[in-house]
């Protein structure tokens, strides 16, 4: 898996942080990494964007951007009110396979959901992975409302052929609700994929040293980690 692309399934739902938790748990297991942001939106020229972030969590990554807009909006919208061109899937493709011969691992996180539009042709993050025949890690939230985005986002994908290895979930509350701890058992069955991990609200807010100590064990055996779906399930049996 020399490439991984992040979708979630919406904006705000822990990509960052889990993107982090992913780069922090390889590094500890001794590989290199580099975090491709396909479009950075709603930052600054000198402001830090998401794979800013997940190198101030997760440790010495290689950081990319292919492009940034100042906007927080989609990456097509943000482009075209910048009077920019816009990030074209091809060139994420190109970026991530000249990074993925340099590193052992390369993550590229996508803008908002897996079709957030690039460009005003539809260019989206399902076609980049598709260019590379990568698998599309999915961030979910953890409450009401996640099954229906969540399923919606699984079907798109098999739909195009890619692979969806699991779901995260994003932000898991310290005191879930009713739904959250049902969704445990729901989310594996209406996406059709395992459950790789949850990761603890809050975790973007720890110290790095914090985060890299505990970051595997957010996260299950197929992203290298230590966590359990079934223990964690059981855990929080409602």
């Amino acid at each position: 898996m020399p490439v991984l692309v992040i979708t979630g399934t919406g904006t705000e739902v822990g990509k960052t942080v889990v993107t982090a938790a992913v780069a922090a748990t390889a590094l500890a297991g001794g590989r290199s990494v580099a975090v491709l942001k396909a479009a950075q939106t709603g930052v600054g020229p000198d402001e830090p964007g998401d794979a800013q972030e997940v190198a101030r969590l997760a440790g010495p990554v290689t950081v990319a951007e292919v492009a940034r807009f100042p906007e927080p909006l989609a990456p097509g919208t943000a482009a075209r009110r910048a009077g920019r061109a816009p990030v074209r899937p091809a060139e994420v493709a190109e970026a991530a396979d000249k990074l993925a011969t340099e590193h052992d691992l390369v993550l590229v996180e996508g803008a908002g959901g897996l079709l957030v539009r690039f460009d005003a042709d539809g260019g989206t993050l399902a076609d980049v992975a598709g260019l590379l025949g990568a698998p599309v890690l999915l961030v979910a939230s953890a409450g009401l409302g996640t099954l229906n985005t969540t399923e919606l986002t699984a079907r798109e994908l098999r739909s195009r052929g890619l692979e969806l290895p699991g779901v995260v979930i994003g932000s898991w509350p310290g005191t879930p609700d009713l739904a959250s701890r049902c969704n445990l058992a729901d989310l594996p069955d209406v996406s059709g994929a395992p459950l790789l991990g949850a990761v603890p609200a809050g975790a973007g807010s720890l110290a790095p040293a914090a985060f890299r100590s505990a970051a595997s064990h957010w996260l299950a055996a197929r992203l290298e980690g230590t966590w359990n779906a079934d223990t964690f399930r059981t855990r929080q049996d409602p």
